[in-house]
């Protein structure tokens, strides 16, 4: 089943002759459980196309659909709860806040949402994430490995349909960035989470189970990982 639909994306800025395309025509689809990565060259138009998934930004032209939802036909508000409930973000920068420790940041988004925190699950987070000594550090007690793990507890609390991560590994050693891209595959496989991730480095995207290359706004290719 596709979760994910983009029709006809198109993004521009500027007019006339100070016209930029930062995407042109893009379209593919995104089956339920999948994980994506989205390679480019700086300037390609992935960091515009994740922002447009994640209801972030409004394209040009074009479609966006989420489950059986046009997310652009919602209004404000009601894009602003898409957000909220349907999509998961991870950045390269953690995005933390630093008065909250673990547990709080971790359930941020259900509190904002008035909901009841599923404490089974958010246990089971804690424990595949491995920050069962950590739930009452500040992130400033924490390394950038652990804060990153503690950006993607919150981003999956929510039960995402999209899980969105911007160069999650772009601040951490190579030691932490295998474990963070072990970690989504995890989530991937055990919560049968659809990830849709932007990299620069093609090792990372390996990955995935699907390369998506973008280069001057449009797809050059579109490839499942053997």
């Amino acid at each position: 089943m596709d979760i994910l639909k983009v029709m006809n994306l198109t993004k521009t800025y500027g007019k006339g002759d100070t016209l930029v395309k930062a995407l042109d025509n893009v379209s593919f689809k995104v089956k339920k459980g999948e994980f994506v990565a989205i390679v480019g060259a700086s300037g390609s138009g992935k960091s515009t196309l994740l922002h447009l998934l994640g209801g972030v930004d409004r394209p040009t032209s074009g479609k966006i659909i989420v489950g059986n939802e046009d997310i652009y036909s919602l209004d404000e508000n009601n894009l602003a709860i898409f957000r909220r409930r349907q999509v998961g973000l991870i950045y390269q920068f953690y995005n933390l806040i630093p008065i909250l420790n673990v547990v709080e940041n971790i359930t941020l988004p259900i509190l904002l949402d008035n909901k009841k925190i599923d404490e089974k699950y958010l246990d089971e987070l804690i424990t595949t994430l491995g920050l069962k000594e950590r739930i009452n550090h500040l992130p400033n007690e924490l390394s950038g490995g652990q804060q990153q793990r503690v950006s993607i507890g919150r981003a999956l609390m929510n039960r995402p349909s999209l899980l969105l991560c911007d160069e999650p590994t772009g601040n951490l050693d190579s030691k932490n960035s295998k474990e963070i891209i072990e970690l989504l595959k995890i989530s991937n496989k055990k919560y049968k989470q659809t990830i849709i991730m932007i990299t620069h480095d093609s090792n990372l995207a390996l990955a995935a189970d699907r390369i998506i290359t973008l280069e001057d706004g449009k797809i050059t290719s579109d490839e499942k990982v053997l």
